[in-house]
Parts: C-alpha cells; structure tokens; sequence
C-alpha cells in the first residue's frame, strides 16, 4: 500500500506541485489585499478624525471695524465666492441691517472657505462649506434662568451702594421706577436707608445676561424707619396691602439715576443769570444734556416748542385741573406736538440748556388751576389709582408671602445670591 502511494506522488509530483503552489500563492495575495485595505481603512479613517479635530484657524472682527465682505477679500477669495458666501448668509439674515457692535469669525484654509459665523443679539448665524456646497442656517443661543437676591445699606447714593452690590444699572433703574410712585429718590435717601431687591435674570450658557425682570423689592428709611414695597402681579407693581403703587403723579420728573435737585420752589430765588431776586415757580434738575425727561401723568400736549427765557419747552394739561410744564429741553420726546396724548412716564423731552441756563437741566413746574404748586409737597399725588380685583387677593397674597421669605433671606445674607431653575 505504501509502495503504491509513494508510486502515485512520483508519477503526478509535478501536476499537484504546481497546484499546492498557485493556491499558496493565492493565499498570500488574498492575505496581503486584506491587510491592506484594513491599513487603507485605518488611514482614511484617521485622516477624516483628523479633519474634523484639527484646529483650523479663525480670525473674529465686528461689522464695524471690517465689513464681512472685506474680510472674504482678505482672506483670498474670489469677488464670485465672496459674493456666493454673502448672498447665502442673506438668506438667513437682513445684510443690510447688521449693526456695527455685532461679532463674526471666518475661518479660511489653504485658500478654500471654510465657515462664517455671524452673532447677532442672542441668534448665530453660520455659512458653511461642506463637500463643496455651501450651506446656511440659524441657531438660538442657550437661554437659562435664575432667581437672584441682593439686599444692601445706603452709603453715599443709592446708585453707587447698589452698584457696589453687583446689581446692574437697568436693574436698578427698575427698582427705582418701582417706587416712582411713593418715593424721590433725588430728595428722600439716606445714608443708612436698607434695601432689598429679588429678580428674575435669563443668561447664556457663557454667562451674558440677556434680561434681569424685578420680581419684589422694599425701601426702609433710616429716619422715619418706615418701609415700602413693591411686588410685582400681573404687569404691576403693588404695595403690601395690595394698592397698586401706581398714582396720579410720579414723584419725579427724571428716572433715577443719581442725579439732583440744584434748585427748589421758591418766591424770592436770586436768579444766576441775571441776578435779581424774583420767584422760581418750580423745581431744577440737574443732569447730564440728553438725560429723558418724562410726563409725571397721563396727560394732552398744550405747547411744544421754543418758550423765551425757558428755551425748548413743552406743557402737558392734566386731569383735575392740573398743568405741567418742562423748560430748557435740549429737543422733544418722539410723538410730543401740540394735540398729542401721552402717558404717564413718556419721554416728552431731554435734557437740554436752552433759553436763560447757566447749564444742563430741567425747569419744571406744576399749576393747580391758574396757581403755580411746590410739586414736592403735593399730598394729591400720593393717592392710589385701584386695588387688586377681590377675586386675585388670594393669588396676591400667597406670591406676596414667598417674596417676603426671599427677601428677608437676603437681607440675612447681603451679598448677592442666585437659584438657577
């Protein structure tokens, strides 16, 4: 048996030789392809990780320190593929109302546009190229909200103490405006007055605030020890018996904003210019020219225009008989002409220094009936316009108490504090 198996391979050797020698051969071939497709794969996959990891280079400028288009042009592209990169962002925003503040970054590599993106208030809009083609799109930034609180005492102004305490400035003007109504905050503060003040702030994911909204605040005095406050419910702003601290007539002309009163109502003023004694029927406020100046009621325009000795002046008639008056303006609100309703709080001028100033501000005065009126000593300005409906006491009452808890908490712990919801 031996003998004829050795006598077979000698006779067909050859034959299967050449046969176990191309099926090796094949193997090997099969072997190296799929190695090196798998290397092929590895590779490709890498360099397209590393297409998208790579750090390409972005360069950022504002619309006004370089227009979009001039940046394109910089950066080496083409009139045609600039003009095709701006159309497309056209699609997605108004190019011709972009303001001069707002940020874009380009990015452009080896000579091929890359992306745009454009900022604009809290939206990102974006160009970009993919594969070729250009694609646009628009994205709302991330807006998140917290509660904060802050609770301080008056040490110099009540602007400045409540800067120092990381409030902002239109935060402030809010609280202000809150107690318009009841308090001066030109004439009434005190060193040592308390505050308190709790709001609603939206923030971006980097931590821009978008809005802060005052939610509840209150007013101590440190004389007359006696307390005011301000809960928001629904659009305005109550006191704590549930009166809506809106009244006839706002306690001042001018919104806060740490400025003063250089001269008073007064029969027998010697006046700087022309330095003779004679009445001042009314109330100067000095402040910087451009500051609003605003209707202390609802009212109809009588006079708007120039007025002698008190330059751009304007008269608004009132109801029950009362007149108000704003001199030296430096121009008038929009809308203010002879005829015109306003509200109360409408901007119906600026501060100005026309006619007989010595500088910029604000005459103002008030009649009741054919009488001038020392404004500040008005008692009928301090009376409440309506209460809260009797079917939303119950509502008032429970928002009222979870204020009160925040603002007592942070008055325990002044500095500034937050919830993030």
């Amino acid at each position: 048996m031996k003998a004829k198996f050795l006598a077979f391979l000698t006779k067909h050797y050859r034959r299967y030789h050449d046969l176990v020698f191309y099926a090796l051969a094949l193997v090997i071939i099969l072997v190296s392809a799929f190695v090196a497709v798998h290397i092929t794969q590895q590779k490709n996959a890498l360099e397209r990780e590393n297409a998208q990891t790579r750090d390409i280079p972005q360069q950022e400028f504002t619309v006004g320190e370089k227009p979009i288009y001039v940046a394109l042009q910089e950066a080496g592209l083409s009139n045609q593929e600039v003009a095709q990169i701006v159309a497309k962002l056209s699609t997605v925003v108004d190019t011709r109302k972009l303001q001069k503040h707002d940020e874009y970054s380009l990015a452009v590599e080896n000579g091929q546009f890359v992306m745009l993106l454009l900022t604009q208030g809290f939206k990102r809009y974006f160009v970009a190229n993919v594969e070729g083609a250009l694609v646009a799109g628009v994205s709302d930034l991330e807006i998140k909200t917290r509660i904060k609180t802050a609770a301080g005492e008056v040490k110099g102004s009540l602007f400045n103490s409540m800067l120092a305490q990381g409030l902002q400035v239109p935060l402030i003007l809010d609280f202000t405006d809150a107690f318009s109504w009841t308090i001066d905050f030109n004439t009434d503060t005190r060193n040592g007055d308390r505050y308190a003040a709790l709001w609603e702030e939206n923030y971006t994911s980097t931590g821009e605030v978008t809005s802060q909204d005052l939610l509840a605040a209150y007013y101590t005095g440190a004389e007359n020890k006696t307390t005011t406050y301000a809960f928001y419910f629904e659009d305005d702003f109550y006191d704590e018996t549930g009166k809506v601290s809106k009244k006839m007539f706002l306690k001042s002309p001018i919104s806060f904003r740490n400025y003063r009163i250089s001269s008073r109502f007064s029969y027998g003023r010697l006046h700087p210019i022309l330095k003779i004694r004679r009445p001042h029927l009314g109330i100067d406020y000095a402040a910087p020219v451009g500051t609003p100046v605003q209707a202390v009621a609802d009212g109809t325009v009588r006079f708007a225009g120039r007025k002698g000795g008190f330059g751009n002046f304007v008269e608004v008639r009132h109801a029950n008989n009362y007149t108000t008056m704003y001199g030296h303006l430096k121009n008038f609100g929009k809308g203010v002409k002879v005829g015109a309703k306003v509200k109360q709080g409408q901007t119906v001028g600026y501060i100005g220094s026309t006619g007989l100033s010595t500088g910029p501000h604000l005459d103002f005065r008030v009649k009741e009936g054919n009488k001038f009126v020392d404004f500040l000593k008005m008692k009928n300005r301090s009376s409440a316009v309506r209460d809260i409906p009797a079917g939303k006491k119950k509502e008032f009452e429970e928002l009222k108490v979870l204020y009160l808890k925040e603002l007592e908490a942070a008055v325990q712990q002044p500095a500034s504090s937050e919830d993030t919801l």
